[in-house]
């Protein structure tokens, strides 16, 4: 085969698509990738409620955080204390302990995972803000 012949039918091909003036009218796509499409204000509010509200839900879940992780410990100690024939008053010292305890273990996990969705909301802002401003240059 020849490599000129076989380029060169390639590179006419791309010339001629390159070449093709554009339409009176048609706006200059920014490099958008295939399906991407410009967003409008009506549908950019509509997507910030709606995160809004995903993030309102996310947050009422975590408020539960710290009451599982301490009940699902209450459950586990008190069980063993019971198979390994604790006396009563122990066992309630030692529970009211562990409650209190894994309460703030709980609660530290639920400011941890606040903490990691607003970093994650900041840095996604910040993508945001960089694609806005490209195609204003």
């Amino acid at each position: 085969m020849d490599w000129e012949k076989t380029n060169g039918e390639q590179t006419d091909v791309d010339l001629n698509a390159k070449q093709q003036p554009e339409a009176e009218g048609e706006v200059a796509e920014f490099d958008l990738e295939p399906g991407e499409e410009l967003e409008t204000a009506a549908e950019r509010e509509a997507r910030e409620k709606r995160e809004e509200a995903e993030r309102q839900e996310k947050e009422k879940k975590r408020r539960l955080i710290p009451a599982f992780v301490t009940l699902l410990a209450a459950a586990i100690v008190s069980i063993t204390m019971r198979i390994l024939h604790y006396k009563l008053q122990t066992m309630l010292i030692v529970l009211v302990c562990v409650l209190v305890g894994f309460y703030f273990v709980g609660r530290i996990l639920q400011i941890m995972l606040d903490r990691f969705e607003i970093q994650i909301h900041e840095a996604q802002l910040e993508e945001g803000e960089v694609i806005e401003k490209e195609p204003s240059e």
